[in-house]
């Protein structure tokens, strides 16, 4: 009986112990766009910092978490609102419980038309333009600090292997001027190859984008199965020819058409400290996927003239930008066309064909 005492305490003394080793139980996802499901990621310089939504915390370890996914918002700066559709799509996915989910707000209020509430040291950028915070610009107030220097930070916070040690995979994803921002953050951002962790960029719907070169496209950039143009559009009698990318022929009434954020010319904020070859060198060698609406094919909100001259709609925009920096430029970029689509970021992020591009495999 001894013996068997004995036993008795030495099987719980090491079940004991391998309850103590064990990883602790990670806590469920925050999935609630409000105050408990927010934190403040500060930038690299000052006191100044950048509201971010997140399903699990930054600053906590957490070894069940496998990928990282950054959101971005449109024009309308709701990164509630996002948080709410990529929550929608990790739950589509199955990805909730090892997915880090994060959506950031890039604030504006500079006395314009763009007038957000603004908590102390939040910083807040230009509505829009070649310095906006969707270009890269820098902070009102601070211009050393860019939209795209918080999105690195961002990044860095993630890469950290003592936070998430089994983080394999990072996506930054963006609708509508979010898809803007994360096409000139993936050919300019520089800490890509530093992380140590594969990051991949997902354009959706994207209203304009910062062409490589001085060519735009033709009518026969755009394939012919997918009507590129809005209902009611009527098509030029004489059936396109040519070549799909060509001189701008209003070049001289558009003189703006290749300034950044549509070219690469006269750049500010982020993307200006570095080379016109390092970001075609960036395009070139980062792995990026357009999802293109089927359906967005009313005319874009943004319809200066730099803009249409990448096209009539968005769909149009990104099918002709793919096709321009993969023939042109030696990419291997994708697009996938969902086409019960329009221009809506829920319907996009949250639709089949979508879901294994936002959440790859580990």
């Amino acid at each position: 009986m001894k013996h068997l005492h004995t036993a008795s305490w030495l099987l719980a003394g090491l079940a004991l112990s391998a309850f103590l080793l064990a990883e602790p139980a990670w806590a469920a996802p925050c999935t609630a766009s409000a105050a408990e499901c927010t934190e403040w990621v500060a930038a690299a310089e000052g006191s100044s910092r950048l509201l971010v939504y997140r399903s699990h915390p930054l600053e906590v370890r957490n070894a069940a978490i496998t990928r990282g996914l950054v959101v971005v918002h449109g024009g309308g700066r709701n990164g509630d609102g996002y948080f709410r559709d990529a929550l929608a799509a990790a739950f589509l996915a199955g990805a909730l419980e090892d997915t880090i989910v994060i959506s950031p707000r890039f604030a504006s209020n500079n006395g314009g038309n763009c007038r957000d509430v603004l908590a102390a040291n939040e910083l807040n950028w230009r509505c829009g333009g070649r310095e906006g915070w969707g270009s890269g610009g820098g902070a009102n107030g601070n211009g050393n600090v860019t939209s795209f220097d918080m999105a690195d930070e961002i990044l860095r916070k993630l890469a950290r292997k003592e936070i998430f040690p089994n983080l394999s995979a990072i996506v930054v994803a963006g609708h509508s001027a979010g898809g803007g921002f994360v096409t000139r953050y993936s050919m300019s951002n520089a800490v890509h190859e530093q992380l140590g962790v594969p990051v991949a960029y997902v354009v959706a719907n994207s209203g304009g984008f910062a062409y490589l070169d001085s060519l735009r496209p033709s009518g026969t950039a755009f394939p012919p199965n997918v009507a590129p143009t809005a209902p009611g559009y009527l098509p030029p009698e004489e059936e396109a020819s040519g070549p799909p990318f060509a001189p701008f022929p209003d070049a001289r009434s558009c003189t703006a058409y290749d300034n950044w954020p549509y070219g690469l010319q006269n750049r500010a904020g982020y993307s200006a400290r570095f080379s016109e070859d390092q970001l075609r060198k960036r395009v070139a060698s980062r792995q990026t996927t357009y999802l293109q609406g089927g359906l967005d094919v009313l005319p874009p909100a943004v319809q200066s003239c730099p803009a249409t001259a990448q096209g009539p709609t968005r769909l149009a925009r990104g099918l002709a930008y793919a096709k321009h920096v993969n023939e042109k430029h030696g990419a291997r970029h994708k697009t996938v066309v969902i086409p019960p689509c329009g221009h809506s970021s829920r319907c996009m992020f949250t639709a089949e064909p979508a879901l294994p591009i936002i959440f790859p495999e580990n």
